[in-house]
Parts: C-alpha cells; sequence; structure tokens
C-alpha cells in the first residue's frame, strides 16, 4: 500500500475514497493526525497531514518519528511526500514540481533517528542516494503518463523553519548546490530509510525563495494560495496514477 504525506496545500486528498480513519498509537508519541485509509483509482492507500489536519503542526514541532513509525504499522510499502517548496534555481518558477534526488540537511534538535534509546546499539544506514530510485522513477512515469511535466532532479535543501530565510541564506544554499527550499525534507526522508520504506518526494514550487524572481523584495503570501491550489491539483493526478501503477499495489 502506498502511503502519501501531505504538507502545505494538501491537508486532504480530495481523490481518496476514504474508507475509515484510525488513530494510530505509537512508542514515539502522537503523530501529526489520524490517518486516512481509502482507495485511489480503485487501488488502496493511505494518507497523512504533515502538519495536522487543521495545519496547525509547525516543521520543526513535527513528530516525524511518530509519523513514519504509524504509516509503516499501518502497512505502508512505500511512501510518497508531498511539499511545497521554494524554487533557488532561476528556471524553476511557481507551479513547478520537482522530483529531487538529493538532500541537504541544515535542521537542527530534531529527533532524526529510531536508534538513540537507552543501551541502543550504534546503528548507521547509508545515506548516499536518501530517495528510493525506483520510486523516483515510478512518479516521473507516472506524470508523463498523465502528462504532467516535471523537473527530473535536483537537491533539495532542509531548514528548521518556520521562519522563510534571508536572501543572504539563499545564496548560500545554492552555492552548496540547492535548487529548491523547505522544512520537512528530514528526517522525514532518513527515518523511512532506517525502517527499510521507499521514500520519495513530489516538491512543488509554491515561490520564489527569497532575494529571486517574484520575491526578490520579499515573498508575496497572497500569491502562495492560487499557485498552490491550481498546482496541487496536477500533484494529485500523479498521485492517482502512481497508486495504479501495478508495482506499487
Amino acid at each position: 500500500m502506498l502511503a502519501i504525506i501531505g504538507g502545505s496545500g494538501l491537508t486532504q486528498l480530495s481523490n481518496l475514497e476514504v474508507s475509515h480513519r484510525e488513530v494510530v498509537r505509537t512508542p514515539y508519541g502522537e503523530p501529526s493526525g489520524a490517518l486516512t485509509f481509502g482507495r485511489v483509482g480503485g487501488h488502496d492507500a493511505l494518507f497523512l497531514a504533515r502538519h495536522g489536519y487543521g495545519h496547525s503542526i509547525p516543521p520543526h514541532l513535527v513528530n516525524y518519528r511518530a509519523n513514519i513509525w504509524a504509516l509503516k504499522e499501518s502497512g505502508a510499502k512505500r511512501i510518497v511526500s508531498v511539499a511545497s517548496v521554494g524554487g533557488i534555481r532561476a528556471d524553476l518558477n511557481p507551479g513547478d514540481i520537482v522530483i529531487p534526488h538529493q538532500i541537504i540537511d541544515y535542521t537542527w534538535g530534531r529527533k532524526n533517528t529510531y536508534f538513540d534509546g537507552n543501551g541502543a546499539p550504534v546503528t548507521h544506514v547509508d545515506f548516499t542516494e536518501p530517495y528510493d530510485a525506483t520510486l523516483r522513477r515510478q512518479l516521473i512515469a507516472a506524470a508523463v503518463a498523465v502528462g504532467i511535466p516535471v523537473k527530473d532532479g535536483g537537491i533539495y535543501a532542509a531548514t528548521q523553519g518556520p521562519r522563510l530565510e534571508t536572501a543572504a541564506e539563499i545564496d548560500r544554499f545554492e552555492r552548496d548546490g540547492a535548487v529548491v527550499i523547505g522544512m520537512t525534507g528530514m528526517p522525514e526522508a532518513v527515518l523511512a530509510r532506517e525502517l527499510e520504506i521507499p521514500y520519495a518526494a513530489i516538491n512543488l514550487i509554491a515561490n520564489h525563495a527569497a532575494g529571486r524572481g517574484q520575491s526578490a523584495d520579499g515573498i508575496r503570501f497572497e500569491r502562495l494560495a492560487e499557485v498552490l491550489r491550481t498546482a496541487m491539483g496536477l500533484v494529485k493526478k500523479v498521485i492517482e496514477q502512481v497508486v495504479a501503477q501495478a508495482e506499487i499495489r
């Protein structure tokens, strides 16, 4: 079963035919909300709103460990993360969709491993490729199948939030190689790796990053809602197609 984690702009999945909702308890506390089970295009799927269904949990306070644990315990075999991001690279514009292939983690103080309990052995996981290659290919193939253009590859910079970045910070991230910037990609990706769940992301560009393009003099929040409303419809079509792919059933 495919699990979808929705971020800003995707607090519910309108094309999910809901069968039931379930509150899942975990050793790591409460997930962001009840898990929503149902079917997309006739196939089983599972949905969780990362920031809560009222969008009330800021990125640095999301209980990522509980979220990923709850999804696995509920039968998720693969996870697709949907997140709105800022576009750093000059050719990326609001409404574009990116399937990132790498992450740089600038977050701090987040609970970022399951291997830190008293007496737990020191455990290292390989994180050379943070996103599952097969699932990335399936997302790209799904987009092609429904005629939606996506950018194949890009480095995602994960920042602490909840504030947005300065123009100077964006300059630094670009020098580091990042092309998009968000606040929730880590530790979500590494926790999925620790639990051996294939994980990939769909990044929807909501705005130019600070100091770039339409955000040269500041972020225009009034523009974000319309961009997200329009582009999330495209994301939902990609999700419906990828759920239907035989490899993910």
